[in-house]
């Protein structure tokens, strides 16, 4: 048996951190030398850092100027070529991910290249609060439905591309499932349709011109990183309160219902939605009215933290009007 040698390796953290702004869910961003932005990371020190969370939340206040609340760990990242170039000896980053929440979009100003940018700004399929978005049928169906009849034998997957394609965009009486944010984007990845494969040198993006670009692609794997933090997120408000981790302590329901839809990208019935928060508890009214300008007051709740010992599994199990 040939020994062969030993690639080294980094353990990186990477952070996706989430917060609500004028009804609008937004991504941390901290842009490099390059110009590219990507989401705040850098390598876990073992010895500065005790653990990889203490290590994440370090690096966020270094390149943000951010103090982060709550975290949990998403994923490992670690493809072949992540970080590296062709011909590249240097150490392979394995990328440990992380999803943050904040209810500030306030970027220090002593940490220049960072601020929040509208999360659609780089998965715009994503986003049906309004209806269907265009750039689907426009620029994505026609360039996916032809690369899926090539039927590339490369593929090891269960589903061939025709299938992928119709369950995962809401094709042929297939329903749209917001919580396939990953496998979307993975598919477009495969296909070669978004400038990360062409970066990568995948050969479905090479052998082709380059295309206009469908959303804003991020550096190194980032952009599969905040589409795995965005499924997680609205897998979780299901089964859990995470969202008022986004909001202030007192909000009023028409904010919690635009909160939701912000970040599950659909559209929810207004009566519906109140009757789903008054069933599940989650909210109690704390008796002061809000005075808006150029309309009617409106009550002002704040988060029932008792429903956590009530039941194992608080959450908003929203539907759409679709």
């Amino acid at each position: 048996m040939t020994n062969m040698p030993l690639t080294p390796i980094e353990i990186g953290l990477t952070a996706a951190t989430v917060a609500i702004e004028g009804n609008e869910p937004m991504v941390l961003t901290a842009t490099g030398r390059d110009g590219v932005a990507g989401l705040p990371s850098g390598p876990f020190n073992a010895l500065a850092h005790r653990t990889f969370e203490i290590g994440l939340r370090a690096w966020v206040e270094e390149q943000a100027g951010l103090s982060l609340g709550y975290v949990e760990q998403l994923y490992t990242f670690g493809d072949r070529g992540r970080h590296a170039q062709a011909g590249d000896t240097s150490a392979h980053m394995v990328s440990i991910g992380y999803l943050a929440l904040t209810r500030t979009t306030d970027a220090s100003a002593e940490a220049p290249g960072a601020t929040f940018e509208p999360w659609y700004r780089f998965f715009p399929w994503e986003d049906w609060r309004q209806a269907a978005p265009a750039i689907i049928s426009r620029d994505i169906l026609p360039r996916l439905n032809a690369w899926a009849e090539q039927d590339p034998p490369e593929t090891t997957r269960a589903l061939p591309p025709r299938d992928r394609v119709r369950f995962y965009f809401g094709l042929e009486g297939a329903p749209w499932d917001e919580e396939r944010v990953l496998d979307r984007y993975e598919l477009l990845y495969e296909a070669g349709l978004i400038e990360e494969a062409r970066r990568d040198g995948r050969s479905s993006a090479l052998a082709r011109p380059p295309l206009p670009a469908l959303g804003v692609s991020m550096r190194f794997d980032h952009r599969r990183i905040l589409a795995t933090a965005i499924a997680r997120l609205r897998a979780k408000l299901k089964y859990r309160p995470v969202v008022f981790e986004l909001l202030p302590a007192d909000f009023t329901l028409t904010e919690l219902q635009h909160s939701v839809e912000a970040i599950s990208g659909r559209h929810l019935h207004k009566q519906n939605f109140r009757r789903l928060v008054e069933n599940e508890a989650l909210v109690e009214p704390t008796g002061v009215m809000l005075r808006q300008t150029g309309g009617r007051p409106a009550a002002l709740f704040r988060f029932r933290r008792e429903v956590l010992q009530e039941r194992p599994a608080p959450g908003l199990r929203v539907s759409s009007r679709r």
